[in-house]
């Protein structure tokens, strides 16, 4: 620990993870970091507070991973947009992961950093499920009557509730990781 931080892939968290972190918690920081194949500081840190920590994890094992017409490729896009949109450097790092693995172009994946709708090879369910996520990580939360109203005949409403669930757990994550300093993970490197 130097300057008030902790060290982690060259950049400084603004507090370091608890030196002793409970057994049950370590459990599960094993199981996350070998799914990801990374260190993940954001639950070794959220360890100081173990309440928060088995929150975080219920919420992050309960999150869809495909659902119907909510397939993968959906799901990631809805979380790469609400990662740019929100400018949270870890979470667009986590969620552009692989994103080719979900039949992501690199055209469509710059594209979510600000202008997608010319994007030809994205579906209109795929462009309002973008405009719809930007909307809801916006601050202040202002809705457009017009795109709500687009997205409730689009999508059903476990869709609809999909879509804005995985938004908003991309934007707890944000926030979270955010407030606690947690600099990028290195999925991308």
């Amino acid at each position: 620990m130097t300057g008030g931080g902790f060290a982690y892939n060259g950049c400084m968290s603004f507090i370091p993870p608890p030196t002793k972190i409970p057994f049950f918690l370590k459990l599960g920081i094993l199981f996350s970091e070998r799914i990801t194949g990374r260190t993940m500081l954001p639950p070794r840190i959220l360890a100081w507070y173990p309440k928060a920590a088995v929150g975080s994890g219920i919420m992050e094992a309960l999150v869809a991973h495909e659902d119907g017409r909510m397939d993968k490729r959906m799901l990631k896009l809805i979380r790469m947009a609400a990662s740019y949109a929100i400018a949270c450097p870890f979470c667009v790092d986590m969620n552009s992961y692989e994103y080719r693995k979900h039949g992501i172009t690199d055209e469509e994946a710059r594209s979510l950093r600000g202008d997608f709708e010319n994007i030809a090879s994205f579906s209109e369910r795929e462009k309002l499920a973008i405009t719809y996520t930007r909307l809801i990580s916006a601050t202040p939360l202002k809705f457009r009557p017009d795109v709500v109203e687009k997205v409730k005949v689009a999508f059903t409403e476990r869709e609809f509730v999909i879509l804005v669930s995985t938004a908003a757990q991309v934007n707890f994550w944000a926030r979270l990781i955010q407030g606690l300093g947690i600099p990028p993970a290195g999925f991308g490197e």
